[in-house]
């Protein structure tokens, strides 16, 4: 597999119109994804990845294993800069290419998200990080986080907390291609999972989790037994030389930013993605094949 994709049959009229302008493309979404990753065997590929499979009714991705994250929520750009310990909202926005108010928003959300959907808490104090989130009352504030019942912001405050935006590197984006119904744009994120913290099954929208090792992700979706979309494909192909976490942070930090929009073309039916993935894609499907 390749971070390109030939269309079905039923998308290509519609792509077609969208393309000549017949068509208006839905307003994309703002949205974040963690690559949560913890340490594996110390080869290329080895590094494991936590995975969701979405549920096979849900609107948006409905079967794809997908890392956690989603949507920006409205609540989530009042995170001040009271409750961050790290980074500031103006050195992520100079990373992302973005506004301060923007970068607030996605951090904010990356964080969120992966609470939600797989219990794991990137915050803490400005010299500690959360340490164990199995507990009742952490499991209370996680469902009504997810439920939109608590925003972000009041949840760190009760709990004295901050966001610890050190724990995070973003890898670059994907904007979902005009013809989909549903549209995402998407700052793919990525970080380590804390010491003493564990992953849960916990997430609503998901029916399967599990952690694999890079390369064994990459082959089950080259081999048709589990479905991956082309941007967690790709980045997971990005992960790929990384041996420990740390270094597959330091990657994405040194990884030049770009939010990778995927083109239709007509006279081949397949979805393009810029050069550098393609040539990723190609070089990591190599080293598999060894």
């Amino acid at each position: 597999m390749d971070p390109t994709l030939t269309l079905p049959p039923e998308f290509l009229e519609e792509a077609r119109e969208f393309l000549d302008g017949s068509r208006e493309p839905a307003e994309p979404r703002s949205a974040s994804t963690v690559v949560l990753l913890r340490g594996g065997d110390g080869l290329p590929g080895g590094l494991e990845s936590y995975l969701l499979r979405r549920h096979v009714g849900m609107k948006f991705a409905a079967g794809m294993s997908v890392f956690p994250g989603g949507g920006v929520d409205p609540r989530d750009a009042d995170v001040d800069q009271s409750l961050w310990a790290g980074p500031t909202p103006e050195e992520w926005a100079t990373r992302m290419d973005c506004t301060p108010e923007q970068a607030t928003e996605l951090v904010c959300a990356a964080v969120r998200e992966t609470f939600e959907e797989s219990g794991v808490l990137l915050a803490g104090t400005v010299d500690s990080v959360v340490a164990d989130t199995t507990g009742d009352d952490w499991e209370r504030d996680r469902a009504a986080l997810e439920a939109h019942e608590l925003a972000f912001s009041d949840f760190l405050k009760a709990r004295g907390l901050v966001i610890r935006t050190d724990l995070l590197a973003v890898l670059g984006g994907w904007l979902t291609p005009i013809f989909e119904p549903r549209r995402f744009l998407t700052f793919f994120f990525v970080a380590a999972l804390p010491e003493g913290q564990v992953t849960r099954d916990v997430s609503t929208e998901s029916d399967k989790v599990t952690w694999l090792r890079v390369r064994d992700a990459l082959r089950m979706g080259d081999e048709g037994e589990m479905m991956l979309m082309p941007p967690t494909y790709a980045t997971l192909c990005e992960m790929y030389d990384a041996t420990t976490p740390a270094g597959a942070l330091e990657h994405a930090t040194a990884v030049p930013f770009e939010m990778i929009t995927p083109t239709f073309n007509p006279e081949t039916n397949r979805l393009e993605s810029n050069d550098r993935i393609v040539q990723l894609g190609i070089r990591v499907g190599e080293a598999l094949a060894q």
